[in-house]
């Protein structure tokens, strides 16, 4: 395999998947898809959250009785349940949603993630390939599908990864922005600090700190402790508790056990061996400089793996780590394959998901495993070449 054939195989794979949820749209009584939720299911929180913010007081809709009852005010008693999960400042910047009707708003926050994500993640290139691949990538599909804010994380993590070298403070700002899913940054701090970047640490800190301190003025001083006490309470009850379809959209370690039943802290034994073996890589591959391209791609995949929540539309952000590594010289069959596995994940993991089987966290494993020793082979090499080269000189 070479990178046409992994081009032609992830762009069949992406039409693929972009297919069958065209497909189950076609057979949706609209404007709900076949289960009784509103088409983009995830955007309704996000919707109904900005109606609250707009009101003035939303954390008095934290609590899950509290949010349904608000949310089947908009669309019916007998509208399926949800919870409100992210941080207060979220609000601070979908706030201008309560203003849209439901469709227009989910189409306008669709278009919009979806501009910023192909800007960001192209990094400045305007290869049609490359467009091509990060359009048709089966997590944008169901980010799309499924309304959710992966297009804006993977904007902010893939941006501040970019910018670095380039924009400290930029990069800083966008890391502090990714605050809004803090699991996604479990490990930016122990990466930053290595490499010694503290321009980029100084700015990520007083964005949180400005972000929390502009929401707690905005929407009142408790804010913060009624998001920690009760909306925090609800997720983690639901997280170690419900064993819905959701988790079959978790390509996690923590989350595969808990698709097959096992108790909740076997589960998060599991998981924490599963993030400090890969706690331990981070330190190894970023204790000094490192292959860049390979490092940040390293980077990315590890925090998929580190974290014990994470959904498949979250992985939008591969896009950028595939772009990165499909035309690299040092690539081999098995690096193309593992590609392809990782690319196809997020529609591959509510298959294995549904079939009951503990795997999906497996395809990021490889790929974490594999960049750890294509950077060390690529640094054995360099240094194997200092020794060598001389004496081939004539």
């Amino acid at each position: 395999m070479n990178a046409a054939t992994f081009f032609k195989l992830a762009l069949a794979c992406g039409i693929l998947v972009a297919g069958v949820e065209i497909g189950w749209l076609v057979i949706a009584p609209l404007p709900y898809d076949v289960s009784g939720y509103m088409i983009g299911r995830d955007f309704v929180p996000t919707w109904v959250g900005a109606k609250a913010a707009v009101g003035g007081n939303p954390a008095q809709y934290f609590g899950y009785e509290a949010f349904n009852a608000l949310l089947q005010s908009y669309f019916g008693p007998d509208y399926p349940p949800h919870n409100w999960s992210y941080p207060p400042h979220l609000l601070l910047f979908t706030w201008p949603l309560a203003f849209l009707p439901y469709m227009a708003a989910y189409v306008a926050y669709c278009a919009l993630g979806f501009a910023l994500y192909l800007a960001v993640v192209s990094d400045g290139e305007r290869r049609l390939d490359h467009l091509a691949l990060l359009a048709l990538a089966p997590a944008v599909t169901l980010n799309i599908w499924t309304g959710q804010n992966g297009f804006l994380t993977a904007s902010l993590l893939i941006g501040g990864l970019t910018q670095l070298d380039r924009r400290p403070l930029l990069s800083g700002v966008l890391f502090g922005l990714l605050s809004i899913k803090p699991q996604l940054g479990f490990l930016l701090p122990l990466m930053l600090v290595l490499t010694g970047r503290w321009r980029v640490i100084a700015a990520a800190a007083v964005t949180i700190a400005a972000l929390a301190g502009l929401a707690g003025l905005v929407f009142g001083p408790r804010i913060w402790a009624d998001y920690f006490e009760i909306a925090m309470a609800v997720q983690k009850r639901i997280t170690t508790e419900w064993r819905g379809f959701s988790i079959t959209n978790m390509p996690t370690a923590f989350m595969n056990l808990q698709l097959i039943g096992l108790p909740t802290r076997w589960s998060y034994g599991f998981q924490a061996i599963v993030s400090s073996a890969t706690l331990a890589a981070v330190v190894w591959v970023f204790w000094r400089p490192r292959d860049p391209v390979l490092s940040l791609a390293f980077f990315v995949s590890a925090t998929f793996l580190f974290t014990p929540y994470a959904f498949n539309y979250d992985m939008v952000a591969f896009g950028w780590v595939m772009l990165k590594l499909m035309d690299r010289p040092d690539n081999d069959v098995w690096d193309y394959a593992l590609m392809v596995t990782v690319w196809v994940l997020p529609f591959a993991t509510i298959l294995i998901g549904l079939a009951g089987i503990p795997g999906s966290f497996l395809p990021i494993l490889s790929l974490t495993v594999r960049l750890a020793w294509r950077i060390r082979r690529a640094e054995t090499y360099e240094t194997t070449s200092q020794f060598v080269r001389p004496a081939l000189q004539p």
